[in-house]
């Protein structure tokens, strides 16, 4: 749906400002720039490339986190009148999924998914997450080298998620192909006809993958998601077989995607900043506000969608009810309104309100143990590899506009000793 005229810039739009940009390799790259237009010529942005407005500042991505709906899955009907029936079993899924609901049936999902994400259990995975991510190491160390997202970055988090599930820890390749298919669907405002049907197989045999873990756990009850959304109930409520499926996948995805993203990112923002490298090495106590300063600085998950849920002024445009808003939080994390010197990484930035988990009631449930993750990840990396340089200039970032990542970060190093 059109925006109001009223509201729009007089003229011809402007392509150098749309998020469409970000198709361009080099763009990708390096977006910040493109934000930082956005942000100071048009904070609330009219694209009619993506039929979407753009928000670039930080109050005003809360705003729309905090007040617009989640609710954007196109229905049947919608999917039929864009042409793109074939892709309907993947929004049959997504409509079932509490990250596109709103409250209450986003309330009540989230309750029960959370059962399996309290403090205490995270808290009691950490001597073993830190044994997954010393196994990893030690396979690379007499090596000197290491693809840093392949060998380590992508199978500690999804080793983690399956133990998070209840599901075979052996599978977690197998989930990790599975959770990067899916990414396509939830990081990306473009369709890309090329890999539909691979996203398509991919639903096709999660669901069926996670069917017959349900199966299999109403007859041998395993200690995981999967088992506590099959009992928990809140209020009488119990979730339907396809519920669970539906919230497994999209667990499964988030817990993977951010970690390895975050743990990727964080690796090459502080290759480029060799002073802060050493800072941390020379001082681990410094862990919890250095990965604070990661997230916020190359966020893992760099904008959403919502759906105006009525005429509303923002930034003083007037939105119409049910227009698309995109909130591009890596913007907002990089707002001087907000942030001091915010182009700068300041390991010890204590003033740390990001919003690379989002805000309010989608704040992601799995950010503790992401959090976690990311700690002992820079901690063990840093305590076992010396001089570590990168292998290449040469990176190529997914091609997912949403959900920031490398494909690959060679690096080279010497074994350290432990410290």
């Amino acid at each position: 749906m059109a925006p109001d005229s009223a509201s729009l810039p007089t003229g011809r739009p402007d392509p150098s400002l749309s998020l469409y940009q970000l198709m361009d390799p080099a763009v990708l790259a390096d977006p910040y720039p493109l934000y930082k237009k956005l942000r100071e010529t048009d904070p609330v942005h009219w694209d009619p490339y993506l039929h979407a407005w753009v928000v670039t500042g930080y109050q005003d991505c809360i705003t729309v986190l905090h007040k617009f709906s989640a609710d954007r899955t196109p229905n049947p009907e919608q999917i039929k009148a864009m042409g793109i029936e074939r892709l309907a079993p993947i929004a049959q899924v997504m409509t079932k999924q509490m990250l596109f609901m709103d409250a209450p049936a986003h309330t009540r999902l989230r309750k029960l998914c959370s059962v399996a994400f309290t403090s205490r259990r995270i808290e009691n995975m950490r001597t073993h997450i830190a044994e997954i991510a010393e196994t990893l190491i030690a396979r690379a160390l007499p090596k000197g080298k290491i693809d840093l997202i392949a060998d380590f970055a992508a199978p500690l988090p999804a080793i983690v998620t399956a133990e998070m599930l209840g599901v075979p820890t052996e599978d977690h390749e197998q989930l990790k192909s599975w959770s990067a298919d899916f990414a396509e669907m939830l990081g990306n405002f473009q369709h890309n006809p090329d890999r539909a049907a691979r996203v398509l197989k991919s639903v096709e045999e999660m669901q069926a993958y996670f069917r017959a873990a349900i199966r299999e756990q109403a007859r041998l009850p395993r200690e995981g998601l999967i088992h506590s959304l099959m009992t928990a109930e809140v209020e009488g409520a119990r979730l339907t077989e396809e519920e669970i499926i539906a919230n497994t996948i999209v667990t499964m995805v988030g817990g993977q995607e951010t970690t390895t993203n975050l743990i990727g990112n964080g690796m090459l923002t502080l290759l480029r900043n060799p002073d802060a490298l050493a800072q941390l090495r020379d001082d681990p106590t410094i862990i919890e506000t250095a990965v604070e300063e990661l997230l916020r600085y190359e966020s893992p998950s760099q904008h959403t969608a919502r759906i105006a849920p009525e005429n509303s002024e923002l930034g003083g445009k007037r939105i119409k009810k049910r227009d698309a808003v995109m909130a591009v939080m890596a913007a907002g994390n990089r707002d001087p309104l907000r942030f001091a010197d915010p182009d700068k990484l300041d390991l010890l930035r204590q003033d740390n309100r990001h919003l690379a988990f989002g805000w309010a009631a989608h704040f992601c449930f799995g950010a503790p143990l992401a959090r976690m993750e990311g700690r002992i990840a820079f901690n063990a990396l840093l305590n076992r590899l010396d001089d570590i340089e990168l292998a290449t200039e040469k990176l190529g970032w997914r091609d997912n506009s949403g959900l920031r990542g490398l494909k690959k970060l060679p690096i080279t190093f010497r074994p350290g000793v432990a410290r």
